[in-house]
């Protein structure tokens, strides 16, 4: 469902992304995981067109972003690492104005509307102006945004920040029930311990390059070390000599 071949992305004469390959399968939760820089936002920005690659090719539903732009970002619904809403819409209207840009049918957004505010506990909210919102909420709304033309592919950067616990969890869950039916997720977080309950597999990017990937026992491979996806991640990234630091203090 996202097919990544040769993935260069420059700003001046800096790669913030570097000769990426990667295939993430239908229905598969798929973690990207790196530290501040690795390169996890550029190519999430490249992969749903929000910027245009320096080299490479880039396919998600066997469309081509470059090609066939308007194909795959319908097929797609991205949930950015801060939730962008117009504040002087309801949730309600936001949800309309969201349908109407991926062409949903009327009828069929008057019965989703009303399902997805239920599913995600706004519907008190839902003839409220957006920029009364909380964080968490317009979190909330952006997902459900998201879900209303059923995509194929989520395209997600952060998406349980500003979640309490139990919408947390709610979040996870529907994650999970998606991809059962086959939808794909291509997940960004620093919350490894959520990558490691959801995700199929895990990518770990560290200067624009892919490091290790997949499963956690084909990561704990690659590395040669046992341990949670916390251990392996500052494993291969550098980070164990902070923990060896920490433990004079």
């Amino acid at each position: 469902m996202i097919e990544i071949e040769g993935l260069v992305k420059r700003f001046a004469n800096r790669a913030a992304v570097d000769g990426l390959d990667l295939k993430v399968e239908p229905g598969e939760i798929f973690g990207f995981l790196g530290p501040n820089g690795a390169g996890k936002t550029t190519t999430v920005k490249c992969i749903t067109g929000l910027l245009k690659p320096t080299a490479g090719r880039i396919r998600v539903a066997g469309f081509d972003t470059a090609t066939r732009t308007l194909e795959a970002k319908r097929s797609m619904g991205l949930v950015p690492d801060e939730p962008f809403v117009y504040p002087k819409l309801t949730g309600a209207e936001y949800l309309r104005f969201v349908g109407e840009l991926y062409g949903v049918k009327l009828d069929d957004m008057r019965k989703r509307i009303p399902e997805l505010f239920e599913m995600f506990e706004l519907t008190p909210w839902g003839g409220e102006l957006v920029e009364s919102y909380s964080h968490g909420m317009r979190q909330k709304l952006v997902l459900a945004g998201v879900l209303l033309h059923d995509p194929k592919v989520l395209v997600l950067d952060e998406p349980m920040v500003g979640l309490d616990p139990k919408s947390g969890r709610l979040v996870k869950d529907i994650f999970l029930k998606l991809a059962e039916r086959g939808t794909t997720i291509f997940m960004c977080t620093h919350v490894l311990e959520i990558a490691e309950k959801l995700c199929d597999r895990v990518g770990i990017m560290i200067d624009g390059r892919m490091l290790a990937c997949g499963s956690l026992a084909e990561l704990q491979s690659q590395a040669r070390k046992q341990g949670d996806l916390e251990d392996i991640f500052l494993s291969l990234t550098g980070g164990a000599e902070y923990s060896a630091l920490l433990r004079h203090l």
